[in-house]
């Protein structure tokens, strides 16, 4: 069965079809579910390369994220949710994905001319983006769709972008451990050429600014991982007493609790501990991690969508989404331990 098929049995003209299959406007709703029903029942695959040629789309988005295999799927479950976010909002619209992952012997300008050259996307997610990039205006230039998940260093009213209000959510952790009695506060900090773990930076130095309580010597520099947040746990012990620490990542913060207990720390009693994320495994952390919540998949999918509503021109011009956060409060601070 071809599209003059189904117009014929749906007594409208192959035009019609068209739009209904590539899902245009301007189609009355009950001539679109007549065609549907027809293409439903007969089984109609349109052929790709036909539906391209009309559409001037190829149905796929990529996923750029500038980090290696390890690094992306290894001890966190950040990448998983916020791709099974874009996943299901490119399956809602009928868009396949195309993952790029970076390499650690290829520099970055390298990898991001490799995709921007690429003509099988119809555009891009750049997840995890380093402030380098997010600087560069050549990404602006080549005329690509592009969504971020972070918010860009430069150009913002240039780019479209869905983030969580980092310096705000660290602020809220920050003022927790406060209000907990809690004066030396340490901070473990993501990869500081990414502009949301310099977000929570900011908001953690500027929460204890206020109340005159900032020391950078409790300032360390991870990588979003649980080995760096092992290492940076350790750094800070080395340079003095605390008793509080923010990790910027759950991950950095399940390091960090490991690198406690061979301190011989107690958590919370010595030592009180926030993350970032509420990862599953923040629930099930002994004891159980307080951390700030971001709806990770839920960003992924918002990212899917305004990208895909910019490329099908449902939208124009730069968007940016941003998502709140929660405080949840746990063990890891005090709640509900005796």
């Amino acid at each position: 069965m071809n599209l003059e098929d189904i117009a014929r049995r749906a007594g409208v003209s192959r035009s019609t079809v068209s739009r209904v299959i590539n899902n245009e406007p301007y189609v009355n709703s009950k001539t679109r579910e007549r065609v549907l029903a027809i293409v439903e029942a007969e089984g109609f695959t349109p052929n790709p390369a036909a539906r391209m040629l009309v559409t001037q789309r190829a149905q796929v988005i990529g996923v750029a994220i500038p980090r290696t295999l390890t690094s992306v799927f290894e001890a966190t479950d950040y990448f998983p949710a916020l791709l099974q976010g874009v996943s299901d909002g490119a399956q809602e619209r009928d868009y396949a994905t195309l993952l790029w992952l970076g390499h650690s012997d290829q520099d970055r300008d390298r990898f991001y001319g490799r995709i921007l050259r690429n003509r099988l996307m119809d555009g891009l997610i750049i997840a995890s983006a380093t402030s380098d990039l997010l600087l560069n205006p050549r990404l602006l230039n080549t005329g690509a769709i592009v969504v971020t998940v972070e918010r860009p260093l430069a150009y913002a009213d240039r780019v479209s972008y869905v983030t969580v209000d980092n310096i705000k959510a660290a602020e809220d952790a920050v003022n927790h451990l406060l209000n907990l009695g809690r004066r030396r506060i340490g901070h473990i900090t993501g990869a500081m050429d990414n502009p949301d773990a310099q977000d929570r930076l900011a908001g953690f130095q500027g929460a204890l600014q206020q109340v005159g309580l900032f020391n950078p010597d409790l300032v360390a520099e991870g990588m979003f991982t649980t080995q760096s947040g092992y290492l940076g746990m350790m750094q800070i012990l080395k340079r003095g007493p605390v008793d509080a620490v923010f990790a910027a990542s759950d991950s950095m913060a399940f390091g960090a609790l490991q690198a406690l207990r061979e301190a011989h720390l107690r958590v919370p009693q010595d030592v009180a501990l926030v993350g970032f994320d509420d990862l599953p495994h923040a629930s099930e952390a002994t004891p159980r991690l307080t951390t700030i919540r971001q709806p990770i998949q839920q960003k992924g999918y918002l990212a899917t969508r305004l990208l895909l509503d910019l490329i099908e021109g449902k939208l124009e011009g730069p968007q940016q989404i941003i998502l709140p956060t929660q405080l949840v409060i746990r063990e890891s601070t005090g709640f509900d331990v005796l």
